[in-house]
């Protein structure tokens, strides 16, 4: 029969089910999710989900997009809390632009990060045997969130954490829908519109988003679990640009609130953490560096850091000089 596979036209012999279909492909079905004809096939249903000619398929698993050492500053922090599941790192760390994955997987483990990123797209059915990210990064020694990078529709957003639950069962998502291709800045509109559909579906969305206040409050208020402004432009390194628009957000919200996008170095995470931010998600400001696995313990210690600095409360701003020595006693 002819079947249709991750938009590839194709001639299939013996293959009656999906998990027939599987098989034939040499693919391990626990690692990848199944669309058959825009509904998703819930794996349990592989072997009685029979196939016909001129099915669209498309097969997904995640790609590139660790527990934390102990030491005492991080021992310090009690973490935070997002959809009722605590971790201690405040750093979540994005898996794509490594050389490899041996090297995502080393830079991981030295960042600390308990959460990391991952994209969802097609399986390469031609060469199924390919490695994929779940051998590298175990998920479960590290919270996967499945996002939506390169989605700029509700819709294209929302089918794709849905196969991205079906993969790996997981219901905390992080959501982001752009609006152009030259800054991937957020489109808010069709964000509200794909958000309010997934808290429907039963998704913990975190949502990536402007650094608006009253956009902010509105996806908190429709339910998402945190929110997530942008610091400057997705993969810019321009760091954080309206600190003030960031603390406002942070100091109005009853959710964690993590700078997203525009890191570019440690101070710039640093700078996000002393605004009361509960954490950071970076990228690209790991993986681009000259060192990556040098970059990521850097990130790490920014990281807390910053957040050391914030509990600790900074002096006061001053319009002159105040002498830290005293001036009574002077030779």
């Amino acid at each position: 029969m002819r079947l249709t596979i991750n938009g590839e036209d194709r001639t299939i012999h013996n293959a009656a089910s999906v998990a027939d279909l599987l098989g034939e492909l040499d693919i391990v079905a626990t690692k990848v999710a199944v669309e058959r004809n825009l509904e998703i096939v819930p794996k349990t249903a592989y072997a009685d989900t029979v196939l016909a000619d001129g099915d669209r398929l498309e097969i997904v698993h995640f790609i590139g997009g660790g527990s934390p050492a102990a030491d005492l500053a991080a021992a310090a922090d009690d973490g935070f809390v997002v959809a009722g599941h605590k971790f201690s790192s405040r750093l979540l760390v994005g898996t794509g632009k490594y050389k490899d994955f041996e090297e995502t997987r080393i830079a991981i483990e030295e960042s600390g990060a308990e959460i990391v990123t991952v994209a969802v797209r097609r399986v390469n059915v031609s060469d199924p045997g390919q490695p994929m990210l779940v051998d590298f990064v175990d998920p479960k020694k590290y919270t996967y969130l499945p996002n939506t990078a390169g989605c700029f529709t509700a819709d294209d957003a929302v089918r794709t954490l849905r196969l991205a639950r079906e993969a790996g069962g997981w219901n905390l998502v992080k959501l982001e829908v752009l609006g152009d291709q030259k800054t991937l800045y957020p489109n808010m509109p069709e964000t509200l519109k794909a958000a309010e559909s997934l808290i429907r579906d039963g998704f913990d969305v975190m949502v990536y988003c402007s650094d608006d206040l009253i956009q902010a409050k509105m996806l908190e208020d429709m339910g998402c679990v945190a929110i997530m402004p942008l610091g400057s432009l997705i993969g810019s390194g321009m760091g954080i640009l309206n600190p003030v628009n960031i603390m406002l957000i942070k100091e109005n919200a009853k959710v964690p609130v993590l700078v997203d996008a525009g890191v570019g170095t440690a101070s710039d995470a640093a700078v996000a953490m002393e605004l009361g931010c509960d954490g950071v998600l970076m990228n690209t400001a790991i993986a681009g560096a000259r060192d990556p696995i040098r970059m990521a313990r850097a990130m790490k210690h920014a990281v807390i850091a910053g957040r050391e600095s914030f509990l600790a409360g900074r002096m006061p701003r001053k319009k002159y000089a105040d002498p830290s020595s005293p001036l009574a006693g002077i030779i």
